[in-house]
């Protein structure tokens, strides 16, 4: 079991994407939670801990660059993963407007 949170940089701008939706999700479709990045990127999702298994964030980033005016590429980034053992994960997000990277992130 793990705790997830997740971390979103506007590589652009070169600043924290502030409100951008996440969606926490079984890779089946079953959404387990959902809420937007705080001033500063950041955001905790989930119970405290996650069973092992395979899931899926999907960040709103179409809405995000529409928020700032700014012409994307990707309405939605989605990043599938799995869970085993009890780590913590951290599932950060370098976001520009056409193109994104993630990695396993401590």
């Amino acid at each position: 079991m793990s705790h997830l949170t997740t971390h979103i940089l506007d590589a652009t701008a070169g600043t924290p994407a502030a409100g951008v939706a996440v969606t926490l999700a079984h890779l089946d479709g079953a959404t387990i939670d959902a809420a937007e990045t705080d001033a500063d990127g950041r955001l905790a999702l989930g119970p405290d801990r996650l069973d092992d298994g395979d899931y899926s964030l999907t960040f709103a980033t179409g809405a995000y660059f529409r928020a700032q005016g700014v012409a994307s590429f990707h309405p939605v980034a989605s990043v599938a993963f799995t869970v085993a053992g009890d780590a913590h994960l951290h599932v950060p997000l370098l976001l520009s407007p056409f193109a994104y990277s993630t990695y396993r992130g401590s």
